[in-house]
């Protein structure tokens, strides 16, 4: 055997010296293999670990949002944006900023002193804007709402809603699943379902005439997971993401864009006084309409 090895060695340089040989290449092979293995799976870990982080601490628990890049002006800067629920809190933040992006803007809660409120308060700090307050009440019924969306539509002489953000929502105190009225029932759902989808049924149309408009819908992550306490609140918020993502299906070759946002706990201010703690959340979200 030790022959033959030796022939082959001559005629072969790069031969193995030994019938052990092979085996200790061999073995040195499947270690620079683990080690290949182990690299390429740290890697895959710190990747994971860095894409986690983004997804708790920086988009707010959304990595679609991890590839956008600030607000562009350009979508938003003398566009028709509709906020309902604008008298504090989330909807307070996101007509200051949407003011900040040149948007023309409508302002609707049910508080008309309220939306005054944060119109001068927008106006003091973008003295040019162009700010319309229209109070409204989501619950109000159909044909209250279609009045309010002709009124909508006529504003700034005629020019027709461009973003309609549905962020009006009634949440009440936290209670046991099988704690809740009929009464507390129909209060969330008028509010939070049936208000809001009317709504977009009534504007719709105007969209569609123009073929072009965005829905954005403040969602929440209660409409996704369970949220004891709040069992209610998340089934409106289920339903809200049940039929949005469907009009979405229905809507996307007839140039309406359809936007669910459903953002995590977040501490709503009362006033414009504490609402700069929202503002680096909400600053986010307003990311999907880039």
């Amino acid at each position: 055997m030790y022959g033959v090895y030796s022939t082959l060695r001559l005629l072969d340089p790069k031969f193995p010296r030994t019938s052990e040989e092979p085996k200790r290449i061999g073995q040195r092979h499947a270690g620079a293999k683990k080690m290949l293995l182990l690299f390429l799976l740290a890697l895959l870990a710190g990747a994971a670990a860095f894409l986690l982080f983004k997804f708790a601490t920086v988009v707010d628990g959304d990595l679609t949002l991890v590839s956008r890049g600030p607000p562009r002006r350009e979508r938003v800067d003398g566009k028709v944006v509709w906020i309902t629920g604008a008298s504090r809190g989330i909807g307070e933040v996101l007509s200051m900023q949407f003011a900040n992006l040149g948007a023309k803007l409508i302002l609707s809660a049910r508080n008309k002193d309220e939306l005054e409120r944060v119109k001068q308060n927008i106006l003091s700090k973008n003295p040019d804007s162009r700010i319309e307050v229209l109070p409204m009440d989501l619950s109000a019924g159909e044909e209250s709402l279609k009045q309010v969306v002709h009124a909508a539509e006529s504003l700034f002489s005629n020019a027709g809603i461009d973003y309609m953000i549905h962020n009006a929502a009634f949440e009440r105190p936290k209670r046991g699943a099988l704690e809740e009225s009929e009464g507390g029932l129909k209060a969330t759902f008028n509010v939070n379902v049936i208000g809001t989808i009317n709504l977009t049924r009534l504007l719709a149309p105007y969209m569609l005439d123009r073929g072009m408009g965005h829905f954005v819908v403040m969602s929440s992550a209660a409409g996704k997971v369970p949220a004891p306490g709040q069992a209610v609140y998340s089934a409106s918020k289920h339903a809200l993401n049940g039929y949005f993502t469907s009009l979405r299906s229905e809507l996307c070759t007839k140039g309406i864009k359809v936007t669910v946002v459903c953002p995590g706990p977040i501490e709503t201010p009362q006033s414009s006084a504490a609402a700069s703690s929202v503002q680096r959340n909400v600053f986010r979200w307003k990311d999907v309409l880039n």
